[in-house]
């Protein structure tokens, strides 16, 4: 599972280290070298018009500074780099870089959709000394904005229940998962996402793990939970499939090894019988 490394985080304005990452964005895409997937160097960020003093801080891996920069949406990558979405960097670069630039591309999102006050439209000003922009007319402030979502993999005796959902473009089932809603507790949202999504009810909610999830700023905190009654009855409109697989069934395609579904679900596989 994906994990962003321990790090001195976040240092609250740029430093001077004997090494420096800098993770460029267009959007939602890195960009890197096109031959071994490297973070750009001087030249490649100059020619971007990225300017060193205004990245923002991501934190210290070790004795490398860690920063991030938004580069405008049409900008051609320079000669012999290319932008991609990290989701395709899944498995091609390094986890300890991939998690690093998880956090970065949420920081980079942060800056991108704060450039301007949501109150007034007043162009807005980064604060020293912590991860903040602060609107100068009207005195609106802006924080990283990070939404909590619940994934819960339902049990019932021997067998667990996985669900392809509707907004996925691939065959993959996974856990049941959803954005927690305002006034809601994250057990809260477990409940009523369960029985809206698969006409369920559960009980013995267990804490299992969380995950920070770049796309573009979801943290996913999982549980376990056990069946309670009802008929399983996927809703078609995000969920199009659901079943119980048990000990004799084999499993469908899951999630990438990166994500804390495929970690859930492998913790709890069903042990065939001998």
């Amino acid at each position: 599972m994906l994990r962003t490394p321990a790090a001195s985080l976040p240092p609250r304005a740029p430093r001077a280290a004997p090494h420096a990452w800098l993770f460029a964005f267009r959007g939602a895409e890195l960009l890197v070298r096109e031959s071994d997937l490297a973070l750009p160097d001087a030249a490649a960020a100059a020619a971007l018009g990225i300017d060193a003093a205004q990245a923002l801080p991501v934190g210290l891996l070790g004795d490398t500074y860690c920063a991030a920069a938004v580069v405008e949406r049409d900008a051609p990558p320079p000669a012999g780099y290319a932008f991609t979405g990290l989701r395709r960097l899944f498995g091609a670069m390094d986890e300890e870089r991939l998690a690093v630039a998880g956090r970065a591309s949420q920081i980079a999102e942060w800056a991108r959709t704060h450039r301007y006050c949501g109150v007034c439209a007043a162009p807005m000003q980064r604060v020293a000394g912590e991860r903040c922009f602060k609107c100068p007319a009207c005195g609106h402030v802006g924080y990283p904005r990070i939404s909590p979502a619940m994934m819960v993999l339902v049990k019932r005796g021997d067998a667990i229940l996985l669900a392809r959902h509707a907004r996925l473009p691939t065959s993959r089932f996974t856990a049941l998962a959803g954005f927690v809603e305002p006034g809601e507790s994250i057990e809260e949202a477990i409940h009523r996402e369960v029985f809206e999504e698969v006409g369920l009810r559960v009980r013995d909610l267990r804490y299992f793990a969380s995950q920070s999830w770049p796309f573009p700023h979801s943290l996913m905190i999982a549980f376990t939970a056990e069946y309670a009654g009802g008929e399983l009855a996927p809703d078609r409109d995000e969920i199009v499939d659901a079943r119980w697989f048990g000990p004799d069934d084999e499993l469908p395609e899951i999630p990438p090894p990166v994500s804390i579904a495929a970690a859930l679900i492998d913790a709890h596989r069903p042990q065939r019988r001998r």
